[in-house]
């Protein structure tokens, strides 16, 4: 399978003064490792970088990192984003073996339609968005499907429920909920009014009996006399 090949260079000096002026330039920091071999500092053109993770599969694209014409299989591990702009401002490289396992988060995407949890009045919740998954680098899966048409009050989408392509497998608890229903604010409010008004009549029920009793006590009391 033919990968994007992305250029990049080491000769980039550490220090923060350093990379802002390479994101000025466009060109963004990062650092390549993984494989037991020494990590190197890198920079690469941002513009290139984003071109060829514009797949369907996105941060799980597997390309080449040309590195001064010495170029390495690699899988971006991370990003850091700025934290008020969120702009891109570093990115970790990790070197892979095309014959060799890794683990890769897929992202989890709701398929299908919960008629019967959405006519009992439930909502759709969906509580994992991503999925941690062992595979090759040939095999990473672009997305995993969660079919919510099984939803009921009772039943949620389990990981197990997640059907994983072939050669995929993950080590997460088949038991852990990946989608589950709620109950609405408005209906929980409701159900607790409706039980604080059946209260209410059932002591209105109460103590009209232990009025009643409290007369017919009184008019045997007049008849003894």
């Amino acid at each position: 399978m033919e990968q994007t090949v992305v250029k990049a260079s080491s000769n980039r000096k550490l220090g923060s003064a350093t990379s802002r002026r390479l994101r000025r330039e466009g060109q963004l920091p990062g650092v390549l490792y993984g494989l037991g071999k020494d990590p190197v500092n890198v920079q690469v053109t941002y513009t290139e970088l984003r071109d060829a993770l514009k797949t369907d599969a996105g941060l799980n694209t597997v390309f080449h990192l040309s590195v001064d014409g010495v170029d390495d299989l690699v899988l971006v591990k991370e990003v850091q984003r700025h934290p008020v702009r969120r702009e891109v401002i570093h990115v970790d490289f990790l070197r892979i073996d095309a014959t060799q396992t890794l683990s890769v988060d897929i992202p989890i995407h709701m398929v299908g339609e919960a008629e019967e949890a959405l006519n009992a009045g439930l909502l759709v919740d969906q509580i994992l968005f991503s999925l941690t998954v062992e595979c090759s680098p040939t095999a990473i899966p672009d997305s995993l499907e969660a079919d919510i048409s099984i939803l009921t009050g009772d039943r949620n989408v389990m990981v197990g429920d997640i059907k994983l392509p072939a050669g995929v497998v993950t080590s997460v608890d088949p038991e852990d909920p990946v989608v589950s229903t709620v109950v609405p604010r408005a209906l929980v409010e409701e159900v607790v009014e409706g039980e604080e008004v059946e209260g209410e009549e059932a002591v209105a029920e109460g103590e009209g009996e232990e009025s009643a009793e409290g007369d017919d006590a009184g008019d045997g009391g007049g008849d003894q006399e």
